[in-house]
């Protein structure tokens, strides 16, 4: 009974033990999310951004995804911004935690709500907006942030593509968050970014047009990541860049054992840009180079890329729907990336530009595509149905050949297709043709771009 009753005792000192350390934790815990809270706060009004238009409704809640380094997190910051400098918010009214803080690392899912207790505990406040930035580094984090839109609060995540992808959101979040795409800088916020103020009709000024035409030179090449932009080697930060998307957002993610295949594939297709390419030649190039790939594996290779927003790809307007998935355009996300492949590609980096930023517009995210080129009798480079546009890319037209190909093309479709406006972008011709009683506009691509 002697023995029974030490053991006993032995226990209920273990046990009190075990939940005096427990306790301790979960109080330093509290204590530093407390901290990174009120960091925040005061941290990120005074944040120096470029504000780039993106517009939120107040009474809904949001996933922001994209490629790498297109700027989610600032995104958040500058939602933040504009709620304290419109007097709407205090600093003490949001909750922002970054999810890459190695002092919040350990967190996991069903700890969230130590989140919303620690701020209560500061706070006279039951419903902060809240902000949760690089959310995919916590396992389980999908039941939480459903509660917190069940719950009628209003919330922002950002992930990476490397965890969250469109259709992965779609499944796991339901209905409860708007998806919305950030892309790297358009030329018109690039502009902005380099200080350059359009009037209403620049055009007509001689020193404007050349500050257009000057800046769009360089975008044209380096792309619209703002981290670059003030990098003295752009060709070696957008490689490092390429380097962690491909290793990182791909390979690593989807446990891919020969890297070297997705290497070949990703300079394939930026050699192929411009071109429809079907599967079965992306499987006999990579053969070709000693290694072997079944058609499965290499769609799913193509998969894993536009998950990453490394490409996206464009179907045939007029193909059937089985010939649309393997017979594709495949366009890179940003020139800047696309360039890395290149020597001397000006053709092939005018007509991706031009992708981009229709991507940019006519992105398909929850279903059917509305970006497509068109291939039947002749050649059209996209089309967009929803608008009745049909744009051709041509560095120059002025060669008869070239004018032949792109023009009389261009006018065939119209023939056929009497609903649709037709442009031609280039490099830097502006007039406008009628041919055969068909009018097209013929536009320079840096003026095109900030239409």
């Amino acid at each position: 009974m002697i023995i029974f009753l030490h053991i006993r005792k032995i226990y209920l000192i273990i046990i009190l033990y075990i939940c005096k350390v427990y306790f301790r934790i979960i109080v330093m815990d509290k204590q530093l999310i407390k901290s990174v809270i009120v960091e925040k706060q005061q941290q990120i009004g005074n944040i120096k951004l470029l504000q780039r238009a993106e517009v939120f409704d107040e009474n809904s809640c949001y996933v922001l995804i994209g490629i790498r380094r297109a700027g989610k997190s600032y995104t958040l910051y500058q939602e933040i911004q504009s709620k304290l400098s419109s007097g709407k918010i205090k600093a003490e009214d949001f909750l922002y935690i970054n999810f890459e803080d190695e002092r919040i690392a350990p967190i996991q899912g069903s700890e969230l709500g130590l989140l919303l207790d620690a701020y209560r505990e500061m706070y006279d406040q039951e419903n902060p907006l809240i902000y949760l930035d690089e959310i995919q580094n916590v396992d389980g984090w999908e039941k939480f942030a459903r509660r917190m839109a069940e719950e009628k609060r209003h919330v922002m995540i950002t992930g990476s593509n490397a965890r969250m992808l469109s259709h992965e959101i779609a499944s796991t979040l339901g209905g409860s968050y708007i998806q919305r795409n950030i892309y790297p800088f358009s030329f018109k916020e690039f502009l902005t970014y380099n200080g350059v103020s359009l009037d209403r009709n620049w055009e007509f000024n001689p020193d404007q047009r050349l500050a257009v035409i000057r800046h769009f030179a360089e975008y044209f090449v380096h792309g619209g990541f703002a981290e670059s932009f003030d990098k003295t080697d752009k060709r070696e930060w957008l490689t490092s860049l390429y380097q962690k998307i491909l290793m990182g957002d791909i390979v690593e993610r989807n446990k891919i054992r020969n890297p070297r295949i997705l290497r070949v594939l990703a300079r394939k297709l930026a050699e192929s840009v411009m071109q429809p390419t079907t599967l079965k030649r992306l499987e006999h190039i990579i053969k070709s180079t000693g290694d072997s790939i079944s058609p499965t594996v290499l769609k799913d290779y193509i998969g894993y890329m536009e998950d990453a927003y490394l490409i996206t790809s464009i179907p045939n307007l007029v193909s059937p729907i089985t010939e649309q998935q393997t017979i594709m355009k495949r366009y890179f996300s940003d020139n800047g990336i696309l360039g890395l492949f290149l020597m001397g590609g000006e053709t092939k980096l005018l007509e991706n530009i031009v992708a981009v930023h229709l991507n940019r517009q006519y992105h398909n995210t929850y279903g059917e595509p509305r970006l497509f080129y068109y291939s039947k009798g002749v050649e059209i480079d996209f089309c967009i149905p929803e608008e009745n546009k049909a744009i051709q890319v041509s560095f120059s037209i002025d060669d008869p050949a070239t004018y032949e190909r792109e023009v009389g093309g261009m006018v065939k479709f119209l023939k056929a297709y009497k609903q649709y406006q037709g442009i031609i972008v280039t490099w830097d011709t502006e007039r406008r043709i009628v041919d055969d009683g068909i009018a097209i506009e013929v536009v320079p691509v840096w003026k095109w771009l900030l239409v």
